[in-house]
Parts: structure tokens; sequence; C-alpha cells
């Protein structure tokens, strides 16, 4: 492959190029190892901060993930699940479906779940005001990681006001049984009539980086949710970080007043 100006673009993307379709050809198969640095800046015949910075272009577009003392793979991570505004009707509930699972299915893979942590916290700043609780209040805080085929794709923390949890002893259990902790609420009448999200891209930090199995630099989607119930209470806040390549967003809205 030339890497001459002649086409009009950067030595290091005219590399990043070249290197995309063998990924996409399948020469690069997935879960292979790129190329040394040293053997793409013989092939290439550049220095190693061209070959660097093709190598990051290839991370910026998701094709290849690094790990630090190992080097650069081609992804392999599995396909993209769509997270819908449906996996939260009351009809997945009512047979036994949490949210998760609920959209699971509907993408493919096996769907698996890590509990971290369920106890008492501090609640922090933001999600006090949402939670219209003094910040420092203390809430039942459930810490979760997501997996589908075995790799981790999001990691989630719930926060519930303690007053509303704390004669719900499913609610401290790490199965809260069928339909999850929605279905718990409202079986002790707390019925849910809105669920709200503020969704933001950034960039991953090192722990997210580290328990998304994530290349340095990798983007994510911070998504923060309030459930809220009839009167106007919201009962749970929901804190979720997500490997932004595995997941499309897909929302429905009501086209009336």
């Amino acid at each position: 492959m030339a890497t001459g100006d002649a086409t009009g673009k950067a030595k290091y993307l005219q590399i990043a190029d070249d290197l995309a379709a063998q990924i996409r050809s399948g020469t690069l198969a997935p879960g292979s190892a790129v190329p040394s640095e040293t053997d793409l800046m013989k092939r290439y015949a550049v220095a190693s901060g061209t070959v660097r910075k093709a190598v990051a272009e290839l991370r910026t577009t998701q094709l290849i993930e690094t790990h630090h003392g190992r080097g650069s793979y081609v992804r392999s991570r599995p396909p993209v699940q769509r997270k819908s505004s449906d996996r939260f009707r009351r009809s997945h509930r009512r047979a036994g479906k949490a949210a998760y699972l609920a959209e699971a299915e509907t993408s493919g893979g096996v769907p698996s779940v890590n509990v971290l942590y369920i106890g008492p916290e501090e609640a922090p700043q933001e999600i006090a005001e949402r939670l219209q609780v003094p910040a420092g209040a203390k809430v039942l805080a459930r810490k979760r990681r997501y997996f589908r085929d075995g790799t981790p794709t999001e990691e989630a923390t719930s926060y519930l006001p303690w007053d509303v949890v704390k004669d719900i002893p499913e609610m401290f259990e790490e199965n809260p049984g069928g339909g999850g902790i929605y279905a718990r609420l409202e079986e002790h009448g707390f019925t849910l009539v809105e669920f709200t999200e503020t969704v933001r891209a950034r960039l991953a930090t090192k722990a997210e980086s580290t328990a998304l199995a994530l290349s340095p630099g990798s983007p994510v989607i911070h998504l923060v949710r309030n459930a809220t119930v009839e009167g106007g209470r919201v009962v749970e806040v929901c804190d979720t970080v997500m490997a932004a390549d595995q997941f499309i967003l897909d929302y429905r809205f009501a086209a009336t007043d």
C-alpha cells in the first residue's frame, strides 16, 4: 500500500484505512493480534509516531482494543444490543422479566449479571437531588455488572430511598425475584407511572475501562434514570455506564400533547 501524499491523506490515516480494510475483510480476524509497532514501521516504511497515531485511530473507531503489556487486538465483542423504552413495560414485569432480561432477549446472546454490592450508602449530591432527599441521606444502593456471552457490557447502581425499601426484604437480596425491583415496588403499592432518562457520551474513566474491559480512551454512554410513581415521587435513580459500541438507544415518543 502506498503511503505517499497522492491521496491527500496523512500517512497515519492511510495506514489506519488499510488495517481497517483488513479487519473488515477478515484478513485480520476477530481476536487476532494487530502487527507489532516494529512490524508496521517496516511494512509501511514510516516512523514509530506515525504507526502509533494509526493504531490510536483504529482504537477511536472501536475496531481494535489495546491491553497494557500485551498489545492490540481486533475486537471480538458481542453484537450490539438495543436499549428500548419498551423494556419497562408492565407486561414484562408481570411475566417475571426484569428490564435487562426483556431487552437482552431481543438482541441475542446469553445475558448474566454479577451483583457487586447491596447495602446502605449516603446519597451523593446528584442522586439526592433526584430523589428529593438531603445530600448524605441514607439510601439503599444496588450495584450490578451486566454481561452478554461472558463479556461485560454495562455497570449500574440503583439508589432507593430507605423509607421505601426498608420493609421490602427482597430489595436486599441478590435476586429480588421475577420482574426485578420494579415488580417488588409495585407489589408494595408503589405504582410506577413514568421513567425519565438523561443520556450523555463521554470517555471512560480508568476504573470503568477496567470494569468493562475497554481500551484506554474508549467512549461510554452515561445514562441516569428516574423511576417515578403515582403522586410524583421518585423511588429509584439508576446510574448506568455502558460500553458505547455495544448499545443503540432506541426510543419511542408520542406525537400528541
